[in-house]
């Protein structure tokens, strides 16, 4: 026995020693390629003029923004795709758009390749016919890391084959009020749970950024954007220097040690001054105490909007020049190195910046899109895994009287527009800016998936006229039209959506109700809603969040072939009288008591 302890005990230290001296070696080989890639990194800026380094520090749309030869002519440095005109009608089409682009960027004097960047945040989501996932609210109800990990890494391969190189994606944002109109692009209210997601997403997405299935990944927004008085987009953070560090600055701490390739700056104000001016925490925390050597990018139009060349003092590496800013913007800039107003170790530092990510992701000996990509978008391999995250996204606050899960045998009625359209429930961000009112290519919607798995006959109620006859139990779809940005903040001017369901979509649950069904809600939001009365009234209540391109994920969960599996990624509002004050019912504020609290939700078990 005693021979066998020493010989275990043996073992142990031989494959100890051989994983140890395998991680040195790993290591010894990232600081030598480290070493190699800033020699070239200096080597190259060592040879740039300053039009060409403010070149490099310019990203423009690829329409609109630049004549024929500005590429070369200005030496752009990225170009970024986003709403308006499509590289092409497919995905060969956008790619050689872009191969035209780059070759333009390549026939210049240093040759040195284009960054192509695109909001992919919830899949290649600007792509009709991609995978479609849910919006990072579903996954922060998920809550599981090794999902978020494949779901973004599926996104990068996607983005690939579509021509990019570079993602805005994930937001990193810790929601303080739903009022936000940007709550679902953020995985909770939770800074642990943000944190831990945040690092297995940039995981995801990047992996070995030189492969040719990874993306650069970005954290955003850099910092305090969930957390503004009253939820308003781009309004003022008025939280302490204190709470900032222990509640908002984790996710892009654990973002820095991931190894994240940029950093977006928001559009909010935190001591009075715009995060985008805001050297204190761009320069001396985010690059200095945190260590960030990637690029800061500014948001759409940082330049004209935050304060010009200062914008640049302060850290920003690389500015969206869009929507008539280029010209002002290369000038303006050209003219504050020349004049001393930016100092020219500020230029050279963004530029390597820029350079050092261009060769990490390998874009100097591969700089064209991998055409052999292309076959892998929309697959069912892909689509399996957006499945599963529908799935696991799903929390059921209410289960009375056996409503679920449904029986396969039995007669159903499915009610309400939002049960047939996978624009609705895939909400903004999902092939137009502000989403799309109408299906779209590839996705299967919430009544496909229903007749799909049901034995029986299913009945479509689009507009609730009643049409039931023989049902067992109604399954009633209700939500939020699509929205993104700005559009979607409740409050003052913009004030398009009330924090409670529709009159109309209130009386289709109504009128359910007393027709002797049972009375199954799916809610389809970008956050939770003041919904107390429809879950009075409602014999089963699940919240799906914005489920993306699978709707037949959430019939899986609903027949029972899979059991309810999320948990309340924020607090959920008891009134509408909870939004009074300047943030939600968050679990961190004891004076606003939530109808269900933050991790609540239950299963078939």
């Amino acid at each position: 026995m005693m021979f066998m302890k020493w010989r275990h005990s043996a073992i142990m230290l031989l494959i100890n020693a051989c994983c140890f001296s395998s991680c040195q070696q790993q290591l010894k080989e990232e600081i030598s390629m480290n070493e190699i890639i800033e020699q070239k990194v200096d080597s190259l800026l060592a040879q740039m003029t300053l039009e060409e380094k403010v070149g490099q520090m310019t990203q423009v749309r690829h329409f609109d923004d630049i004549s024929d030869n500005d590429i070369a002519s200005k030496f752009i440095g990225s170009v970024i795709h986003t709403q308006g005109p499509l590289p092409g009608k497919g995905a060969a089409e956008w790619q050689s758009k872009f191969i035209e682009l780059q070759k333009q960027a390549l026939s210049t004097r240093l040759a040195i390749p284009l960054l192509f960047g695109v909001d992919a945040v919830h899949g290649q989501n600007t792509y009709e016919g991609a995978t479609i996932f849910p919006h990072n609210i579903g996954l922060g109800a998920a809550g599981n890391p090794d999902l978020v990990e494949r779901t973004a890494a599926i996104t990068a391969i996607e983005a690939q084959a579509t021509g990019f190189t570079w993602v805005f994606s994930p937001c990193v944002a810790i929601p303080y009020n739903e009022k936000w109109g940007r709550v679902y692009e953020a995985f909770s209210e939770s800074t642990e749970l943000t944190t831990k997601l945040t690092k297995a997403s940039i995981r995801g997405h990047q992996g070995e950024l030189s492969e040719r299935e990874t993306v650069m990944a970005t954290a955003k927004h850099f910092v305090g954007d969930g957390s503004t008085d009253f939820g308003v987009e781009g309004g003022n953070t008025s939280l302490s220097s204190e709470h900032v560090t222990q509640r908002l600055l984790p996710p892009y701490q654990a973002a820095v040690k991931e190894g994240v390739g940029s950093v977006m700056a928001s559009f909010n104000t935190l001591d009075g001054k715009s995060m985008h001016a805001h050297k204190a925490l761009i320069t001396d925390t985010l690059k200095g105490s945190m260590g960030f050597d990637g690029i800061v990018v500014s948001d759409w139009k940082g330049y004209s909007r935050f304060g010009e060349t200062g914008i640049i003092n302060a850290g920003i590496d690389m500015v969206m020049a869009v929507d008539g800013d280029l010209e002002d913007y290369q000038s303006g800039l050209k003219e504050a190195v020349e004049n001393g107003t930016v100092p020219q170790e500020r230029i050279d530092d963004a530029v390597k910046r820029i350079l050092r990510q261009k060769y990490r992701l390998g874009l100097f000996d591969h700089p064209f899109p991998d055409t052999t990509l292309i076959g892998k978008i929309g697959i069912e391999e892909h689509r399996a895994i957006a499945r599963q995250a529908v799935r696991e996204s799903l929390v059921l606050l209410k289960n009375d009287n056996s409503a679920l899960p449904l029986k396969k045998k039995a007669k159903i009625v499915v009610v309400g527009e939002f049960a047939d359209n996978s624009g609705f429930q895939s909400g903004g961000w999902t092939v137009n800016w502000q989403g799309s009112t109408e299906s779209y290519k590839g996705a299967t919607t919430i009544l496909e998936g229903i007749k799909d798995l049901s034995e029986a006959e299913v009945i479509y109620d689009k507009d609730g006229s009643g049409n039931h006859e023989g049902a067992e139990a109604a399954v009633i779809v209700v939500g939020e039209t699509p929205y993104a940005e700005f559009f979607g903040d409740i409050g003052g001017e913009m004030d398009l959506f009330q924090h409670t369901l529709t009159e109309a979509h209130q009386n289709l649950i109504e009128s359910y109700r007393s027709k002797g069904l049972k009375v199954v809600v799916i809610l389809i939001s970008g956050r939770p809603l003041v919904t107390t009365e429809q879950i009075e009234q409602s014999d089963a209540f699940v919240a799906a969040w914005l489920p993306g391109s699978e709707g037949d994920g959430i019939a899986q969960v609903l027949f029972g072939d899979h059991d309810f599996k999320g948990k309340l990624p924020h607090s959920w509002p008891k009134s509408v009288e909870d939004y009074k004050g300047k943030y939600g019912p968050n679990f961190w504020d004891d004076s606003i008591e939530p109808l269900f609290p933050f991790g609540y939700g239950l299963s078939y078990r």
